[in-house]
């Protein structure tokens, strides 16, 4: 049985989460619904990206992921569903699909779907919902539209490395509020070896010199550092908030200067 899973900038107060669900079990009343997320703050794209790329590859192949983000279509924006290492992907081609890919996709197809209302705020419900009991049944993706060659290109912010400074940035703050850097652990390995170093931010003050490899390397309200399952550094604070204590937000920068 297909699996369906959602993610959206919808929030839980509105209509919009149960609508959508509502109108994929009146096509397909058996298929599987997985809600991941609705809290995605509105039109982030680079959030919902670093969310989808971290729970996808867990679903098996064959599940269908419906990208709600910002997802009204335009001459530039065209809705697209992608095919990707088995799984596929629906939503419009705004930049979220580079955003979630190292590679170009598999295969893109530009929908071509006629949707079941004269409204156009709603495309999830009236358009995306049709293409992903579509691909549920069994059906080709090429009869949803017509192939396309590239999506549209968003460029995440890459760490920089000067000198003896990899000089990164905060991408993602999760509900522990635990901050996720855009330094991946094979990066901050091949520049720093073993050589001795110190995770900076907002001040000198602020310097972490040792990856931990559990919350629980350091006493409860200490600040560390280590590797996330995401395969970024993460700072954190033992049962505290790290991104209130430490005032670290989203894009700020944060440094590893090597000695």
């Amino acid at each position: 049985m297909a699996i369906i899973t959602l993610i959206s900038d919808w929030g839980l107060k509105d209509h919009y989460a149960g609508a959508v669900k509502g109108a994929i079990l009146r096509l397909l009343p058996d298929i599987r619904i997985v809600d991941v997320s609705h809290n995605i703050p509105a039109f982030d794209l680079n959030q919902a990206a670093f969310i989808i790329r971290n729970f996808y590859p867990n679903f098996p192949e064959g599940t269908i992921h419906i990208l709600a983000i910002n997802t009204e279509a335009a001459v530039e924006t065209p809705h697209t569903v992608v095919s990707h290492r088995g799984h596929y992907f629906i939503g419009a081609d705004n930049g979220i699909f580079s955003l979630l890919f190292d590679v170009k996709p598999e295969k893109i197809i530009e929908l071509d779907v006629i949707q079941d209302s004269d409204y156009f705020t709603f495309s999830t419900r009236d358009v995306f919902v049709k293409v992903a009991c579509h691909i549920a049944s069994g059906q080709p993706i090429e009869k949803l539209g017509f192939t396309k060659e590239n999506v549209m290109q968003k460029m995440a912010f890459q760490p920089v490395i000067q000198g003896d400074q990899i000089k990164g940035k905060v991408i993602y703050i999760d509900n522990y509020e635990n901050v996720f850097i855009n330094i991946t652990e094979s990066l901050f390995k091949s520049v720093v070896n073993k050589r001795k170093f110190a995770i900076t931010f907002r001040s000198l003050n602020y310097r972490i010199t040792e990856i931990s490899k559990s919350y629980k390397d350091v006493s409860q309200g200490d600040m560390l550092a280590l590797f996330s399952t995401s395969g970024y550094i993460e700072i954190a604070i033992r049962e505290g908030k790290a991104s209130s204590l430490l005032g670290l937000k989203i894009d700020q920068l944060v440094t590893v200067e090597l000695e």
